[in-house]
């Protein structure tokens, strides 16, 4: 070993350069958050080469003073933090100072900035393999333009690591879209090769934001995303999710921003995931642009060179609260009226809004269809409807074999007498006029297997199998969510071994362990006695389920395992409780699966995440017949 020595500054710069600038995408990165944390509302980027050969970076914020220029491009130079309580609440996206000193050493850069209070602009230049800035007058507006050449000119063999042009414009575009979704009040301009690519004007109303994210993930993602805002104290969640049957086979289109920083972290994803378990496709991944907001207090940016990883101080209150506020809002996505509006131009459909009757329609002054009173009620109550029908209504008191003894009860439905008037609840007592529901009223039974309906949109076709599904299983886990956990005591206590710290959290969390139905006494250092378990998971593999329970609880500060192992249960008792393809149902009883659907929670997807339902319009069923063409 050599003695000890002092780094260079143009070799500290390069090091620091690995961790900071990867690749042109990382440049523009740094240079964005720099242009917004200057409060600039109108930015304008350049590239050519996939940014290799040039990345121009311009706007229109409040400028670098003339004798603050040369000392930007030196290492941990910054303007935005002065103390250690500064760092422990930082509001800037940028903090740390390293990088224009990082961008400096590995490419050549020219600064050029203009101050309100400056008479005239002033321009600093640098290169890697001479750290000494020259400045020099220049003309420019008010504001700064950074322009980066040649990058890695002076590092060959990380220039050999650099992808395609195009690769590297991709990862370039991405981080511009990030960036425009994390600041809709700003305005962003991309030039790729003298070609603009976006030109992406500043958004302050829902509307206008909801263009460009459309711009940004596609149209598609709208016009099947909900929009929603959740409070509680000290939190904010709000933005759009994409519904179930929207899901994608990658995680690519999940934008998730804290205090307007754009983040990924495995506390988000794993309450998004929580989130979506029951209503999304298996190996599918959800779509979604969701921003919070809390105090900067409370969130640690500076965990990672790049700060895309934050720490929360109370991680196991964000988590609760980011899935509460998603299962919320996908609970109540069910078949619903439109109320008009929407995104103009885009041919962008409205968010729904809850479920309304609507006067008239397609069915005012027209020839009703037969629909018969029921003697079943289809009221407001969760026992009504087509789950009622047969004599069959969950009882959650008994046991799971008994469950599923009273879910077979739905494979001998019967039907009660018909008659060509509409149920009286759908009439509006005022003008005798006929209400729609959301899913209008059934015309007829396709093959035993679908549902076709007639609504004021068109024509909704039913799966009816997945529909009932979904509506049995909700209730069976309502009434479990009512009876609480049961449990079992084991006849053999079962010893394990766990780490130290697993066992702490067992004996310091005993009575988060106790709800769950799970009964664990630590017996030493590294061992634990499970004493009792859920009941309905006593035949479980029980060693491995207490183990991921632990992991969950150990690195999110809560597990849903135990109910994820209920509601497994649940599904496939729900699925053989179904009513079965090729059962024929009168048009009473598919009105009552239509009336069941729209105020069940998650009524779009069954258990398995197929969707229950689809819906034609007229403008739809017209293109097929080529009318008014």
């Amino acid at each position: 070993m050599s003695r000890i020595h002092l780094l260079s500054p143009r070799l500290a710069n390069q090091i620091a350069a690995g961790e900071v600038v990867e690749r042109p995408a990382s440049v523009i990165k740094e240079l964005l958050e720099n242009s917004l944390d200057a409060g600039a509302d109108k930015i304008e980027v350049d590239v050519d080469q996939g940014g290799v050969k040039l990345m121009r970076v311009r706007d229109n914020g409040s400028g670098i003073d003339k004798d603050d220029l040369a000392l930007s491009l030196s290492r941990h130079a910054t303007s935005k933090i002065t103390s250690l309580d500064d760092l422990e609440a930082v509001n800037s996206l940028g903090f740390r100072g390293e990088a224009l000193a990082s961008i400096s050493s590995v490419a050549r850069l020219t600064l050029t900035s203009h101050t309100a209070s400056q008479d005239s602009a002033w321009q600093v230049f640098a290169e890697g393999r001479d750290m000494s800035a020259q400045l020099q007058p220049a003309a420019h507006p008010v504001g700064t333009t950074v322009e980066v050449r040649d990058l890695f000119f002076n590092t060959p063999a990380r220039r050999k690591f650099l992808r395609t042009e195009k690769t590297e414009f991709g990862h370039l575009e991405e981080v511009i879209k990030r960036l425009a979704l994390s600041r809709m009040d700003v305005g962003f301009q991309l030039k790729h090769n003298s070609k603009v690519i976006h030109n992406l004007r500043p958004a302050s109303q829902q509307v206008a934001q909801e263009k460009r994210v459309a711009s940004v993930c596609g149209p598609s993602f709208m016009q099947q995303a909900v929009h929603i805002e959740m409070e509680a104290p000290g939190l904010r969640l709000w933005g759009w999710v994409g519904l179930p049957t929207f899901s994608r086979s990658q995680a690519d289109l999940q934008y998730f921003f804290v205090n307007g920083r754009v983040v990924r972290d495995k506390l988000v994803s794993h309450a998004v995931r929580q989130a979506y378990r029951d209503v999304l496709y298996h190996g599918r991944h959800p779509a979604f642009v969701l921003y919070l907001e809390l105090d900067a207090a409370t969130v640690d940016v500076n965990v990672h060179p790049t700060k895309h990883e934050v720490r929360f101080r109370d991680g196991r209150l964000v988590h609760d609260f980011i899935f509460r506020s998603l299962h919320k809002a996908l609970a109540d996505v069910r078949p619903e009226v439109p109320t008009g509006g929407g995104l103009g131009e885009l041919g962008i459909a409205p968010v729904t809004q809850p479920a309304q009757g609507i006067g008239g329609g397609v069915f005012a002054g027209q020839n009703q269809l037969a629909i018969a009173p029921s003697n079943n009620t289809v009221g407001s109550d969760n026992t009504g409807g087509f789950a009622n029908m047969g004599g069959y209504r969950p009882q959650m008191s008994a046991s799971p074999e008994q469950l599923q003894e009273q879910t077979q009860v739905y494979g001998s439905l019967h039907a009660p007498s018909e008659s060509p008037a509409v149920q009286a609840e759908h009439i509006d007592p005022n003008t005798g006029e006929v209400i729609v529901p959301p899913l209008g009223f059934a015309v007829a039974q396709l093959h035993g297997i679908y549902i076709l309906a007639e609504n004021a949109q068109g024509l909704a076709l039913v799966d009816m199998h997945a529909a009932h599904e979904r509506i049995v299983y909700e209730n069976m886990k309502t009434a479990l969510q009512d009876q609480g956990v049961r449990a079992q005591p084991l006849l053999v206590p079962l010893s394990m071994a766990v780490s130290s710290r697993e066992a702490d959290h067992v004996e310091s969390c005993q009575d988060a362990f106790e709800e769950l139905g799970l009964l664990i006494d630590r017996a030493g250092n590294e061992t634990l006695i499970v004493r009792q378990v859920p009941s309905v998971l006593q035949h479980a593999d029980i060693e491995q389920l207490v183990r991921d329970v632990l992991a969950d609880v150990v690195t999110y500060g809560t597990s849903d395992r135990i109910r994820a192992a209920h509601n497994e249960l649940l599904g496939t008792m729900a699925c053989h409780g179904a009513v079965r393809a090729n059962r024929r149902l009168s048009v009473t009883e598919m009105n009552a699966l239509l009336r069941d659907m729209e105020r069940t929670e998650r009524s779009g997807q069954c258990n398995h995440g197929r969707p229950t339902w689809t819906q034609l319009s007229l403008a739809e069923l017209d293109k097929l017949f080529m009318r008014g063409q």
